[in-house]
């Protein structure tokens, strides 16, 4: 059976840092609510339906979306994991209580989002630059040692996915993360007890893949939600077709009165899986939509008419992609990014229709 490994974001509760940056009880629910329809037909704000504007700190809350996953058809989340060096963690309640409480009892992996967070200039002519909140480092060996044995904690646990007896592992910045980083995880995990580490590298379509399984990752898996993706092919690195589709969507967005990075998902989910992703070594990416606007404004990549039916298509082709592989493995992304309008959970426009989408998909397969 294909395994459906969903991006999880556990931001939805306020903390500390969240307060001094950006007011006091700021959590992702503050964007996601004032957000405003930037052109006619502009599907927002989205309201969340069956769980409507949650507190992740609930117990019942993730116990509810987890069963929302079985129905779903999702085999396991992957939680955003933030680690920035000297043992320096945000966002870290909500996997806390899970792996100290053992509940939900739905099984999990770790995402670490090993990226600086910045506060973000989206208008291009201010003279003020991003803003660093939090930088990521790698201090050193001693920090790598801290890390793994937070990781190992999560990994002996029954819950945690394993792919041929070797914990899971996604790396967002895979570039960034020097060799001896991955070489000591590696390395450490196979002292654990574990017949090693199961490590995904997240790159760009202009990447070579071969770099990266050379550096000690298993496995890759591209970056899709671009617009020169969307508005010209799916697995294009050539720069003049990238700035041509730029300009044609900028100017197209000019004479239709709406931003220019909007793109029409019926034409284009095809693009998500394009001749690599039914390499062994290439993990096939689903995505049930986007629309960064409630955090970006104009300056967002939308993707407008992703419907549940257009969604069920795509989920199709992801699946044919994995038919003939050993690792069955797709990646959800999200469950749950609600300021990027990339989520599976109810809302009032379709209700279930995404999760009732996929579980279709997958009992068809």
């Amino acid at each position: 059976m294909p395994q459906i490994i969903a991006f999880y974001l556990p931001q939805y509760y306020p903390f500390k840092e969240n307060d001094e940056w950006w007011g006091k009880g700021f959590t992702e629910w503050t964007n996601v609510g004032k957000a405003k329809p930037l052109f006619k037909g502009h599907d927002q704000p989205r309201v969340p339906a069956d769980l409507g504007y949650y507190d992740l700190r609930l117990p019942i809350v993730r116990e509810e979306q987890a069963e929302m996953a079985r129905e779903a058809g999702i085999t396991a989340f992957c939680y955003w994991h933030y680690w920035f060096g000297n043992g320096k963690r945000l966002l870290a309640d909500v996997f806390y209580e899970v792996l100290e409480t053992g509940k939900p009892d739905f099984p999990f992996c770790l995402g670490w989002a090993n990226h600086s967070w910045y506060a973000k200039t989206w208008d291009k002519d201010a003279k003020q630059k991003d803003v660093l909140l939090m930088e990521q480092t790698y201090p050193g060996i001693e920090d790598e040692k801290m890390h793994f044995n937070f990781l190992l904690k999560a990994f002996h646990d029954k819950r945690y996915l394993k792919i041929d007896g070797k914990p899971f592992l996604y790396i967002f910045d895979a570039d960034s993360i020097p060799t001896e980083y991955i070489q000591h995880l590696r390395e450490w995990t196979k002292e654990a007890g574990f017949n090693g580490l199961y490590l995904i590298a997240n790159i760009s379509i202009t990447d070579d893949k071969q770099k990266y399984l050379k550096k000690g990752f298993d496995a890759v898996t591209y970056k899709r939600i671009l617009y020169y993706n969307a508005l010209s092919s799916g697995n294009t690195t050539n720069g003049f077709i990238r700035k041509l589709a730029y300009l044609y969507g900028t100017v197209k967005g000019f004479f239709m009165g709406r931003p220019g990075l909007v793109v029409d998902y019926r034409k284009h989910y095809h693009n998500f899986i394009t001749d690599e992703e039914y390499e062994e070594c290439v993990i096939p990416e689903i995505i049930p939509g986007w629309d960064h606007s409630p955090r970006s404004k104009d300056k967002a990549i939308i993707y407008i008419n992703n419907t549940p039916e257009a969604f069920y298509k795509h989920c199709k082709q992801a699946l044919d992609s994995v038919r003939e592989k050993q690792n069955k493995i797709i990646l959800l992304k999200s469950w749950n990014e609600w300021g990027e309008g990339n989520y599976m959970e109810p809302d009032i426009k379709y209700g279930k229709g995404f999760i009732h989408s996929l579980h279709r998909a997958l009992a068809e397969s």
